[in-house]
C-alpha cells in the first residue's frame, strides 16, 4: 500500500526548512481566521519536534493580540516550574515571546485533575478551532492518547495513564533522568476534540518517529495506531524530514 492520497505529506531536507514551511502555512491559517472573524483559535503542541516550527512561527507578522491558544496536554502532578512542564515550555516558547490574547493552560498539578479536565473542556467547547499544531509520538500517539486510543469519547479533555513507551520517549528527549521521574498520568486533549480543528498541521521530524509515521500514513485507521485517525480529517498536512519519512513507500 502506498501513501494515501488523502494524506498531504511534504518531506524536507532539514528541520529548519520543515519548521519554516510549517510556520508559513500556520501563519496563513491564523491570518485567514483573523481576517474573517477578527480572532483566531489555535491548539499548540510541545516537545522537541516543535522547536524549529515554533521558533519560526513567532517571527511572523501577526496581530497576536487576536489569537487565542489552547493547551494540548500536560503531566499530572508536575509543577509549572519543572523543566519538563509543558506550561513552562509554552510560556518560554510562545507566551513570553508574542503575548497572545489568551493561552488557556492546563493546570497539571490541580488538586482534582478530572475537574481540571472539565474546566478546560468547557472553555474549548465554546470555540471553533481554526488550526491545530500536533506531533506524533514514537508509539503513534496524538497528544497523550497512547494506544489503544479512545476514538469515541466526545469529552474535550481526558485524564489518561501513560504507557511505558511514551514515558521512555520523555527520557530519550532529555526531559527526565529516569522512568521513576516521569509522571504516570496526564491530562490530554481527546482525539475527537483534535479532529474538530478546521486544519491540522502535523510536524514530525527525526528517525525515531519513522515507524509511527508509516503507521499513520500507510496503515489502516486503528486505535492501535492513534495518529492514523488523521487519515479521516479533511485538511491535514504532515511535515516530515528525510529520516522520519524513511519507511514510507515512495
Amino acid at each position: 500500500m502506498g501513501v494515501d492520497p488523502a494524506v498531504n505529506v511534504e518531506i524536507f531536507d532539514s528541520k529548519v526548512d520543515l519548521g519554516e514551511t510549517a510556520a508559513r502555512d500556520a501563519a496563513a491559517f491564523i491570518q485567514q481566521a483573523i481576517t474573517s472573524r477578527d480572532v483566531a483559535y489555535v491548539i499548540a503542541a510541545t516537545g522537541t519536534s516543535q522547536f524549529e516550527f515554533l521558533d519560526a512561527l513567532v517571527l511572523h507578522d501577526i496581530d497576536w493580540q487576536r489569537v487565542e491558544f489552547f493547551h494540548l496536554d500536560e503531566y499530572v502532578g508536575l509543577s509549572a516550574l519543572h523543566p519538563a512542564s509543558f506550561r513552562r515550555y509554552l510560556t518560554e516558547r510562545i507566551i513570553n515571546r508574542i503575548h497572545p490574547k489568551a493561552f488557556h493552560l492546563i493546570n497539571g498539578d490541580a488538586v482534582d485533575p478530572k475537574a481540571e479536565c472539565r474546566r478546560v473542556g468547557e472553555l474549548i467547547s465554546q470555540r471553533t478551532i481554526d488550526v491545530a499544531f500536533v506531533g506524533i509520538g514514537e508509539n503513534g500517539h496524538l497528544a497523550f492518547n497512547d494506544p489503544p486510543a479512545d476514538f469515541e469519547t466526545e469529552e474535550p479533555y481526558l485524564l489518561v495513564t501513560l504507557d511505558e513507551a511514551c514515558r521512555r520517549q520523555q527520557i530519550g528527549e532529555g526531559w527526565f533522568k529516569n522512568l521513576d521521574e516521569v509522571p504516570a498520568q496526564a491530562i490530554s486533549m481527546s482525539i475527537q476534540q483534535i479532529l474538530k480543528a478546521r486544519h491540522i498541521l502535523c510536524i514530525v521530524p527525526d528517525q525515531r518517529k519513522a515507524q509511527a509515521v508509516k503507521e499513520c500514513v500507510e496503515m489502516d485507521v486503528s486505535a492501535r495506531h492513534p495518529a492514523s485517525i488523521l487519515q479521516q480529517h479533511p485538511s491535514v498536512k504532515l511535515y516530515l524530514d528525510r529520516e522520519s519519512s524513511a519507511l514510507l513507500q515512495k
